[in-house]
């Protein structure tokens, strides 16, 4: 009888092991966040708004156009009394170079790229021979606004650094809503420098 007894205890035992879940090496799963690649986390190149402004200007590549400068109109300005040009070229995706010459001086290049923090306008001021100025690519990155038709500017820490007294300066672009102007201006201390109008309704070539 205790035998029969030990046997059916037996059985029982072996049939609750088999209705046990069988442990397993691999550690339970857990839900995972997608990690975003690097790249992806960086600020867009520019924003809706940089890009339409970006998409405008490049619809005037490769013509030039006349522009005078229209603050200050006391005559005190050096590019006073001097014919502006602006030549529309080298335009790429993410790339838009605008010589700004005035008069026979053609050391000027209005730079406007698409980075990753933004639309970036810097100056490019180059000698004869085609070698940098020691005052050259300063500019900043624009601030995000609504406004298509204007880009503002202010000056980058590079700026603050290179040139002192610039470092509030801010330089607007603005391509006006009716296609027929591109004004360059120049605030410091939020104060207007300097202003050219540029006519887009008669390029020279």
């Amino acid at each position: 009888m205790k035998k029969l007894l030990l046997a059916m205890s037996l059985a029982f035992v072996f049939a609750s092991c088999a209705q046990q879940p069988q442990a397993s090496n691999t550690p339970p799963q857990t839900e995972e966040l997608e990690e975003v690649p690097e790249q992806q986390q960086l600020a867009s190149p520019v924003t809706a708004t940089q890009q339409a402004f970006f998409n405008e200007l490049s619809k005037l590549c490769g013509k030039s156009f006349r522009g005078k400068a229209v603050f200050p109109a006391d005559g005190k300005d050096p590019f006073a009394g001097k014919e502006l040009t602006m030549h529309v070229r080298e335009c790429s995706d993410g790339v838009i170079r605008i010589p700004f010459h005035v008069g026979k001086d053609k050391s000027r290049t209005w730079v406007i790229t698409q980075m990753e923090e933004g639309l970036q306008l810097k100056h490019d001021h180059r000698h004869e021979d085609g070698t940098p100025d020691e005052v050259t690519m300063y500019g900043g990155i624009a601030l995000d606004t609504d406004d298509a038709s204007t880009m503002r500017f202010p000056a980058d820490a590079f700026t603050a650094e290179l040139i002192p007294a610039a470092s509030t300066n801010e330089w607007n672009i603005v391509l006006s809503p009716d296609g027929k102007t591109f004004s360059y201006i120049l605030k410091r201390d939020n104060q207007l420098r300097f202003h050219a109008d540029f006519d887009l309704t008669q390029p020279i070539n």
